[in-house]
């Protein structure tokens, strides 16, 4: 019973220690491997008090065979001092006899509480086992959820980040449209003045407007050049006659 108690006493420390550590752990696969340990290590201790019960028994049970031995020999002596006529050492030797008999009582109710404890360790490290195998297999379920359900928030946030990029890219083609859309408006307006004539457009004026006035100038000096021959040839002409 004292076994007993001490182990639903582990046990429970067991239990408090484990939600104790559980907030400390950020990652719950440290945490489960951490409580997994730990069941571990009890599982263990209880294997060693179930091998020091056993071995107590063991030598309870060669003290009783050693008494037994004794008891023959002891009823061998009282026959043979009865037959010798020494009834004081046969009632001797019965004495001796029968305190092996309680002797040997009492080691056998030893034997047999030290059993019932033993049987009732079994038991429970044989439920703590089951126990530590179904935690196994839950831990490692849930270990695999877990690193699902990370991968996937994982890949949620590069994809927000994705999408904060593509956001970030929207908004400057749409500010290099819209400058676009600006220049092509603004090339507009000057093409629409210089039809009107509100803007002079300095190339074509140069290489046509430019260029004819000079040619006019030139053609107008020969003419007068021309006039002036005429006139001279003429007034020759005239004042000869």
């Amino acid at each position: 019973m004292i076994l007993l108690g001490l182990i639903e006493r582990f046990l429970s420390i067991f239990r408090a220690k484990a939600h104790s550590v559980a907030d400390r752990f950020e990652d719950p696969n440290e945490m489960l491997n951490y409580s997994f340990e730990k069941q571990h290590e009890l599982i263990n201790k209880l294997r060693r008090d179930i091998t020091t019960v056993v071995t107590s028994k063991k030598r309870l049970e060669i003290q009783k065979a050693k008494l037994s031995t004794n008891l023959s020999t002891l009823e061998q002596q009282a026959r043979r001092s009865l037959e010798s006529n020494r009834e004081d050492l046969a009632r001797l030797a019965l004495e001796r006899k029968n305190l092996l008999l309680t002797q040997i009582k009492e080691l056998e109710r030893q034997i047999s509480d030290i059993e019932k404890e033993q049987n009732k360790l079994e038991d429970a490290e044989r439920r703590l086992s089951s126990k530590i195998e179904e935690f196994k297999t839950r831990k490692e379920m849930i270990k695999a959820q877990y690193s699902a359900a990370e991968a996937q928030v994982k890949i949620k946030e590069n994809m927000s980040g994705i999408s904060e990029e593509m956001n970030d890219l929207g908004m400057v083609l749409n500010r290099v449209e819209e400058k676009t859309e600006n220049m092509k408006a603004k090339a507009q307006a000057l093409d629409e003045m210089i039809d009107s004539g509100t803007l002079t457009d300095i190339t074509t004026s140069y290489s046509a407007g430019g260029g004819l006035d000079i040619e006019k100038e030139l053609d107008k000096a020969s003419l007068d050049r021309s006039v002036e021959e005429e006139l001279t040839k003429l007034k020759t002409e005239i004042g000869k006659t």
